[in-house]
C-alpha cells in the first residue's frame, strides 16, 4: 500500500528534475489536502445552514464545492504529470493537515459564512505559498494554482459580501478562530456590535 511519503517516480515532465519535481509534488500534496478538505467543509455548509438567508447561501455554496473538486481533480492530475502519487484517503488528508477541522454545526447562514472567511483566507494563503514554490521551479504548476487561487478569491469574495458593512468592515475582522468569527458574524447580522 502506497502513503504520503512515497517518493516521485524516477522520471517527471521535460525541463524538470525529479528532485525539483519532489518539491512540486509535496506542495500541491499539501493543496490537495486543502481542496478535498474545503469541498467536504463546503458541502457541510451546504447541509447545516439555516436562517433567514438560508437559501441565498444554499444555492451558492453548490457551484463553489463543484469547482474547488475540479481544482482537486486537476491538482491530483498535475501531481501524477510530475511522476508524484497524490493521495487523496481521508486518513492521509486528517494525518497531513496543519488546520483545525471545521467546527460549525447547524448555524445561521451569516455565522457559517463568518467561519468561512477564515477557512477561505488560510486555503488562499497557503495556495499563494505554493505559487511561489512552483514559480520558482515549473511554471506550469504555477499557472494552474494562479488560476484555482483567482477562483478561490472570488469565493470568498462572494463569502465576504454578506459580512461586509456599507462602509466597507468585515463583521469577521480580527476573528481567529472559526467559532470567533461565526459568533462575530451572527451577532453583527442580529444588530449587534
Amino acid at each position: 500500500m502506497t502513503d504520503a511519503t512515497q517518493a516521485t517516480a524516477p522520471h517527471t515532465v521535460p525541463g524538470l528534475d525529479p528532485a525539483q519535481a519532489e518539491r512540486v509534488v509535496d506542495a500541491l500534496q499539501d493543496r490537495l489536502h486543502a481542496l478535498n478538505d474545503l469541498a467536504l467543509t463546503l458541502k457541510h455548509v451546504h447541509w447545516n445552514v439555516v436562517g433567514p438567508h438560508f437559501i441565498a447561501v444554499h444555492e451558492m455554496i453548490d457551484p463553489q464545492v463543484d469547482a474547488v473538486r475540479e481544482m482537486a481533480d486537476s491538482t491530483a492530475e498535475r501531481m501524477a504529470a510530475l511522476g508524484g502519487v497524490p493521495i487523496g484517503t481521508p486518513g492521509a488528508l486528517v494525518a497531513g493537515r496543519t488546520w483545525d477541522d471545521y467546527e460549525v454545526g447547524r448555524a445561521d447562514a451569516v455565522a457559517h459564512l463568518g467561519a468561512l472567511d477564515l477557512v477561505y483566507t488560510g486555503v488562499i494563503e497557503d495556495h499563494r505559498a505554493a505559487m511561489k514554490t512552483a514559480g520558482d521551479i515549473d511554471p506550469v504548476t504555477e499557472d494552474m494554482l494562479i488560476g484555482q487561487s483567482a477562483k478561490l478569491e472570488q469565493f470568498q469574495w462572494f463569502v465576504r459580501a454578506h459580512l461586509e458593512s456599507g462602509s466597507g468592515r468585515l463583521s469577521t475582522s480580527g476573528a481567529r478562530t472559526l467559532s470567533e468569527a461565526a459568533g462575530q458574524a451572527a451577532r453583527a447580522s442580529a444588530g449587534g456590535a
